[in-house]
């Protein structure tokens, strides 16, 4: 039995020596997750406990927003080190005492029978408080890792998978569509007054812009990436091209010069609109994927109040121009 006191939720492992370890729980939410915090960027995510546990013990964990790989135990977060560290304290505070009622409390018997100095000692029993609670947010998005099944928790797009690493591109273009998507949802949602004060003070204007700029990155990475996996000397035929995925025609004829593919033919009814279909090549002929950002930007056209007239233009030179429309000039 120890011989220290602590709250529900501590376990003591004992120790030799000057080492002494024991056993803090970590309360998971309502769906059975625990917060994971990068020691880099401090940002949370959150992982299913049951997939943890099954984890190794050296396990190297990834941060799923920046990328920063580092041992797990480095991934706590700040509630959950002041939680570890009460734990601690009330170690170190017995501890403490135990050494003071050896000390003094020796004096005081030895204090009896002097006539001259007496010393009264009453040691006061410790008696711990309960451990704090971790309060931390709840999971907003739930994923599950295509490749290891883990289950975890983010709060914003991401490219890794917390024990996989980097994410196959396409999830990632997937991830970043449908945070768009979320985006327009609520804006759709918003009562007529709601949404008057936004377009008046220009907010539609910039969010219209963003998610078709967001919805340009997104093609230009995945085709990129896409490249650079199936062709083996994609270093070399790319130099010298510039942004060349930001331009349509000229990634498609790279496509089908080297892939074999021609993307013009698989998405002939739509490949003047960039914002309407994107179909990656895979290394497999007959597994393809796509989505549809058309519907979603016509949406969010109707709630900007543009006209078929109105235009934006990329910032960068070698991008294309875009109208509203989807149509796309060079």
């Amino acid at each position: 039995m120890s011989q220290f006191r602590f709250p529900d939720g501590v376990e003591d492992l004992g120790g030799s020596g000057n080492e002494v370890r024991f056993n803090v729980s970590m309360p998971t939410d309502d769906d059975g997750h625990f917060g994971r915090e990068c020691p880099d960027c401090s940002q949370i995510f959150r992982v299913s406990a049951d997939d943890y546990d099954a984890l190794p013990d050296d396990l190297t964990l990834w941060c799923v927003y920046c990328g920063h790989s580092d041992d797990h135990s480095e991934f706590i977060t700040q509630q959950q080190m002041e939680r570890a560290t009460r734990a601690a304290h009330d170690y170190a505070s017995q501890l403490v005492g135990q050494m003071l009622d050896a000390t003094l409390g020796g004096m005081a018997r030895r204090s009896r029978n002097n006539s001259f100095v007496k010393i009264s000692y009453r040691s006061t029993p410790f008696y711990p408080e309960p451990l704090p609670g971790i309060n931390e947010e709840s999971l907003i998005r739930e994923r599950i890792c295509e490749r290891c099944r883990l289950h975890y928790a983010v709060y914003g797009e991401h490219r890794f998978c917390p024990v996989c690493g980097p994410l196959p591109a396409m999830t990632v273009a997937l991830d970043a569509i449908a945070a768009d998507e979320t985006r327009l949802d609520a804006l759709a949602n918003l009562p007529a007054e709601a949404l008057r004060p936004l377009r008046e003070s220009g907010v539609l204007d910039r969010t219209y812009a963003d998610t078709i700029e967001n919805v340009v990155g997104t093609v230009e990475t995945l085709a990129e990436k896409t490249f650079h996996e199936l062709v083996p000397n994609a270093d070399v035929l790319l130099r010298g091209r510039g942004k060349i995925f930001q331009r349509p025609n000229d990634f498609a004829d790279l496509y089908r010069d080297h892939l074999q593919r021609d993307i013009r033919l698989d998405l002939a009814d739509s490949w003047a609109d960039v914002e309407a279909v994107w179909r990656p090549v895979t290394s497999s002929p007959t597994t393809t994927a796509s989505w549809i950002t058309n519907t979603s930007l016509l949406r969010l056209r109707a709630l900007c109040g543009k006209d078929s007239d109105c235009e934006w233009t990329t910032t960068s030179p070698d991008g294309p121009w875009i109208s509203p429309s989807g149509s796309v000039s060079h």
